[in-house]
């Protein structure tokens, strides 16, 4: 039986082509993503293991940010430090942000790759963490070091002067050195500026204090003993570890991040899957129906139908066999080629060689062998019970009446659960509404797979009149071929179906969220210009004073963050605001009282702080401040809750006087004249024309907000391709397969005088018919499950509405019918070309 089976897969190799494409895809997925992740891995690990190569202790003290003044460990502390028996050197860090301009005046890298630190020389003058390749570490307050790459990016070389921005005001400082490091920001491809000990600790902390430091050990040094003479000398709430515990952290931050990414790009990989085993259940009941005599005849001479199962399964492990090898070395291909790609979108991977373990091969080999005998294991049950001599004058094996209607009563029943479940956890809401919808779609969707062909009849008839009346009779033998064998048509629509279900969920959500967002933009922000830092932190007091003194500011006012506490149980984030001008750059829908009393020393509250503690207007509260001072306001007013301010307003200057460090994260401006190049030029001047401070307009606003949005969505749509392409390879196949099987009925066709041109135009309408139904299936059950998860959201996201964007479900119909267009092309041009003598002699 297994030479029986090997001969009817070499038999059969352009038809089970594309049974080998659906699993190749799948498995290339899943190896590329296994092979890709463990290589970033390893690449994160080695960086880690370089960076600790020389510590033996490790001290981090972040220290408290009430006022207190032990901010981190402090130099007296370092001093105790290097007294430690076993202590080679020890060096003190502090970061920050920090990024070099280029020649252009523009941030080299990404905001959110810019960082500074401190150049920390030991006795011999040199910093163990940095190994210069031209001049020397930064001494002096006028002086940075820059990472290689950041200084051939600007084309700076010793000596040169560089303008630096960090939250402070824009500075030029001179190049002292340039730099190579096993630093994770620099291994990564970060930008890294090292400034001298004392500007950085200006720059970042405060004089005479370090967030982190760590201690190099002699030889033969008790690393742990070091630890626990380290302990009693710095803070209690400091952590101080070995190298050993420093990288096992290392290495669990490492694998959650990674395998957050494998987890992610792994569940598009079953979605493929998952779409391929109809394609692979379809080839191999058409393969089964056009083989009836043969298996008959095996049967008839002996053959058991464990036999005929087995040897069924035993062609699909051949050939899931062959697509997983295919499929692996494409994967291997895919993943060689994922860390330039990622490089090139300046995502900041460190570099690693491409590591091929055992996992990715035995996973690839084992997801491809069983998907395709698992998918396969339904036509070989259903062969093998084709009787010996009933099946002896049978082309096709034609399902009974009674398989029928137990499928259709089965599907009935799980896909009203599933609707039921998902209705269900929309009225829930919140996250446990969520997982409910979860399980529904998935029985939803199993159901609808299964009522597919049900569904067919009646939805492809209501096209049929308007084929009949454009294509005449081409169009009517389309439309009787579409629904002349309703399994075979529903489980090619439901790959599609699948694909379009997870696009159009997709696409709805996305465009309803985009809008509201977009909608709180436009309705909240009036001012012409927001002001933010490269990095999303926070600015300097002086961003703020420049601003207001700006040349055409009519109007302008920060966003400060602070804290409110008002009970040891009840606090309430606060936003420092200027009086007077934030009701020109803010749209602020006064709800109660009024916000005239900020600039008296009021408070204002938002509509949901004020409903959770029952707060209403003239009511006078306690408030404590983040430096621990209590004073008592009043409350003048209650405003419309959104998205761009916090459950409190308070005047800046008042905010600011509890603060060591105000937290201006935005700024808003309302200009004489309104948005123009002139004024945007004007506020650009007024901040040193500081690379590290973006000035956005109301476009640039709303694409900051909703861009992450579109950008979400282009990445969901490119990861659910492969499963649109294997449901594409699911129409091609049926089609091709269907051609074959009617050989002799297209010759009688084109023998009674139907054109070659007609039989085309014929198989071309069936493949769109096919396609734009699971297309519309698809559509409708998408739209249903987005609005489903639309209700668990609504309440965290101001203005949501359900959006049906018609023209993006119009644009999805008309790629469905061009998508049938194309997988018709070779079989059409194959059935075109049939010679009709030996079509019609054809069994």
């Amino acid at each position: 039986m297994f030479r029986t089976a090997l001969r009817n897969v070499l038999a059969h190799k352009a038809r089970l082509l594309m049974t080998v494409l659906a699993v190749m895809l799948g498995v290339a997925f899943v190896s590329g993503t296994l092979i890709f992740s463990d290589t970033l891995h390893n690449a994160f690990r080695q960086q880690s293991s370089k960076g600790l190569d020389k510590v033996a202790v490790g001290i981090t003290d972040h220290g408290s940010h009430e006022g207190a003044e032990r901010p981190g460990v402090s130099q007296a502390e370092l001093a105790k430090i290097a007294a430690v028996p076993g202590a080679d050197s020890v060096s003190g860090r502090v970061d920050g942000f920090a990024g070099a301009a280029d020649r252009n005046g523009k941030l080299i890298a990404q905001g959110w790759s810019n960082n500074g630190s401190n150049f920390y020389p030991g006795k011999d003058g040199q910093d163990r963490r940095y190994d210069f390749t031209s001049g020397h570490g930064p001494v002096n307050p006028g002086e940075v070091a820059l990472d290689r790459n950041t200084a051939d990016k600007g084309g700076y070389q010793v000596g040169d002067k560089v303008r630096i921005a960090t939250n402070r005001p824009v500075k030029e400082y001179t190049l002292s050195g340039v730099y190579t490091s096993e630093q994770g920001e620099v291994a990564s491809g970060g930008s890294l500026v090292l400034f001298d000990t004392r500007t950085a600790q200006e720059l970042f902390l405060k004089p005479g204090f370090f967030s982190t430091a760590t201690v190099t050990g002699g030889p033969g040094a008790d690393h742990e003993a070091m630890r626990e003479a380290i302990v009693p000398l710095v803070a209690k709430d400091a952590q101080v570890e070995t190298a050993a515990q420093l990288a096992a952290e290392e290495e669990r931050t490492v694998s959650q991040a990674t395998s957050s990414l494998t987890q992610v790009l792994l569940g598009f990989a079953g979605i493929a899957l998952f779409v391929g085993v109809f394609l692979i259940s379809n080839t191999f009941t058409m393969l089964v129906a056009q083989r009836t005599k043969e298996l008959a005849l095996m049967r008839a001479v002996g053959a058991s139908r464990k036999q005929i199962t087995r040897s069924i399964l035993a062609e699909a492990g051949i050939v899931g066999l062959i697509a997983s090898v295919i499929g692996f070395a494409v994967g291997l291909a895919m993943a060689s080629g994922l860390g330039p790609l990622m490089d090139a979108m300046d995502a900041q991977l460190p570099a690693g060689p491409l590591v091929v373990g055992a996992s990715p091969v035995i996973a690839s080999l084992a997801v491809g062998v069983l998907i395709t005998m698992f998918a396969a294991w339904l036509p070989a049950r259903r062969a093998a019970k084709i009787p010996p001599v009933a099946a002896m004058s049978s082309v096709h094996a034609t399902p009974s009446v009674k398989s029928l209607v137990v499928r259709n009563v089965i599907g009935a029943i799980v896909t009203g659960l599933g609707a039921a479940t998902v209705v269900g956890g929309a009225a829930m809401g919140k996250e446990s509404g969520r997982m409910l919808i979860g399980a529904g779609a998935f029985l939803a969707l199993i159901g609808i797979i299964i009522l597919i062909p049900l569904l067919s009849r009646p939805v492809i008839a209501l096209v049929r009149p308007l084929l009949n009346r454009v294509f005449k009779v081409s169009g009517k033998l389309a439309g009787l071929n579409s629904v002349r064998n309703p399994r075979r048509t529903g489980a090619t629509a439901s790959a599609l179906a699948i694909g379009l279900t997870l696009v159009t969920g997709l696409t709805v959500l996305g465009v309803t969220m985009g809008q509201a967002i977009d909608k709180q933009t436009t309705d909240v922000i009036k001012a012409d210009y927001m002001v933010t830092m490269a990095n999303s932190s926070a600015m300097d007091r002086t961003v703020i004073e420049a601003l207001a003194k700006a040349k055409g500011v009519t109007a302008s006012s920060p966003n400060e963050a602070g804290n409110l506490q008002i009970s040891d149980n009840d606090s309430f984030n606060a936003n420092g605001v200027t009086p007077g001008d934030v009701e020109k750059v803010l749209n602020l829908p006064v709800v109660q009282g009024s916000l005239s009393g900020l600039a008296r020393g009021e408070i204002a509250l938002d509509e949901k702080t004020a409903a959770s503690g029952n707060y209403k207007v003239g009511q006078r509260v306690p408030l404590t401040f983040d430096d621990g001072k209590k004073q008592t306001f009043t409350i003048g007013g209650i405003y419309g809750h959104n998205e761009f301010t916090s459950g409190a307003l308070i005047d800046t200057k008042i905010l600011s006087s509890h603060a060591e460090e105000p937290l201006y994260y935005a700024a808003y401006v309302a200009m004489d004249g309104g948005a123009s190049a002139a004024n945007e030029q004007s506020l650009i001047d007024s901040l040193g024309k500081n690379p590290a401070i973006v000035v956005m307009d109301g476009d640039a606003i709303r694409n900051q907000f909703g861009g992450i949005v579109n950008q979400m969505l282009n990445i969901m749509y490119g990861l659910l391709a492969m499963a649109l392409v294997i449901a594409v390879l699911g129409v091609v196949n049926t089609l091709a397969m269907s051609v074959f099987e009617r050989q002799q009925e297209i010759g009688m066709l084109r023998a009674i005088g139907l054109a070659r041109g007609k039989v085309k135009t014929m198989i071309r309408l069936e493949a769109v018919v096919i396609s734009v139904f699971g297309a519309v299936v698809g559509v409708v059950l998408g739209t249903f499950l987005a609005w489903a998860i639309g209700q668990t959201v609504k309440d965290q996201i101001a203005g949501y509405a359900l959006v049906i964007p018609w023209d993006r479900i119009g644009i999805f119909l008309v790629l469905a019918g061009l998508v049938g267009v194309l997988a018709a092309m070779w079989p059409a041009r194959s059935a075109a070309r049939l010679n009709m003598l030996s079509a019609i002699k054809a069994e």
